[in-house]
């Protein structure tokens, strides 16, 4: 997925030596290293399965000062620099307050559409990239990690190099992120991640609550989850194969995220049951339990990653994974219900095995 990356900037926050330096110029995107650590960054705010989703309060000072933002009423590094003051304010109140570095980032996704060459003259090829993609104003707390490092040093006979501790260094970007959030700004949809922290002695969500002040959502990650978990409970319960079930509803979610980015849960419902009405109204029953709308929003890319493959474990010990679908197909597998009670799995147009 192109990212183009228009601003990005940097605020250090150095908690244990009480020293906080504020970035006056933005980071030199003509640096490989540093455009390359903050677009993997990016994309890993935009694609993370855990994402949960939030909407602006109305009256969200932090919507107001966006959306000046976005009609250039407002500088970039005088925007970072605010919120970084806020986070300053807000996490200098913890008991014990972790260093960290705060990096902004105003930047475009084109999806599947191939980025410009960036020394490119066709103005209307420049316009016609902005056309079509979402821009976005992200913003990641980034905690220092503890890491260990040589020492270059000279003992009395010649080189003689050590082991150094460093407090300051940057996650890498393939590490889990707890805290940040992702702004569209066209639409001013959220995407966020964060952790309660004890704040003056309260416990609260510094991300939603404090600085954004907007609601917060299941991800994709968990609500399809939860839909997943209600179709193997009413599939057990009426004496259904729960691994074809569960299966099922994945294939299906797979598929409709080609063209929706909702989950018609009736529709799903009459896939995976087969139309008959009593095991859907236990379904349906179950949904409305989990005050759950007919209607599931989940964002496709989240739902093809988690539901395109299926992972089974037998009681003898047999682990199986394979791509959801397959479970519909039998030219590639079938579940049989025995006589005696047992389930037989048969793979079928296997052209060779590979030890894994």
């Amino acid at each position: 997925m192109p990212l183009k990356i228009n601003h990005a900037i940097l605020h250090v926050f150095d908690f244990v030596a009480c020293e906080n330096t504020f970035a006056v110029e933005e980071i030199d995107l003509t640096n490989k290293n540093a455009k390359n650590y903050v677009s993997r960054m990016a994309k890993k705010g935009l694609e993370n399965l855990d994402n949960m989703h939030g909407s602006f309060a109305e009256g969200s000072t932090f919507a107001a000062e966006l959306s000046a933002y976005f009609a250039g009423a407002r500088d970039f590094v005088g925007l970072s620099a605010q919120i970084g003051e806020f986070l300053v304010g807000e996490l200098g109140h913890m008991e014990k307050t972790p260093s960290c570095d705060l990096l902004v980032v105003d930047f475009e996704d084109s999806g599947d559409a191939p980025a410009p060459d960036a020394d490119a003259d066709n103005q209307e090829a420049l316009a016609a990239f902005s056309a079509r993609t979402n821009r976005y104003f992200a913003l990641f707390i980034l905690e220092s990690k503890q890491a260990y490092m040589h020492e270059l040093d000279y003992g009395e006979t010649g080189p003689r190099n050590g082991i150094l501790r460093n407090y300051a260094t940057l996650p890498s970007p393939s590490q889990k992120l707890t805290s940040y959030a992702v702004v569209n700004l066209r639409n001013l949809s959220v995407l966020f991640c964060d952790k309660p922290r004890t704040i003056a002695g309260e416990e609260r969500w510094l991300i939603p609550d404090g600085l954004l002040q907007c609601s917060m959502e299941a991800s994709s990650k968990e609500t399809f989850t939860a839909v997943t978990e209600i179709v193997e409970a009413v599939a057990e319960e009426f004496g259904m194969n729960t691994a074809v079930a569960t299966s099922k509803a994945k294939a299906y979610a797979t598929q409709n995220a080609e063209e929706s980015d909702d989950l018609d849960l009736v529709e799903l419902a009459e896939d995976i049951f087969e139309d008959d009405e009593v095991i859907m109204a236990r379904f349906h029953e179950e949904v409305q339990q989990r005050q759950m709308p007919d209607q599931v929003p989940l964002e496709p890319k989240a739902v093809k990653r988690v539901a395109k493959n299926h992972k089974i474990r037998t009681d003898t010990g047999i682990e199986i994974t394979f791509p959801a679908e397959y479970s519909q197909n039998p030219e590639y597998m079938t579940f049989t219900s025995e006589a005696d009670g047992t389930i037989s799995i048969q793979l079928k147009n296997i052209g060779h095995l590979e030890n894994r």
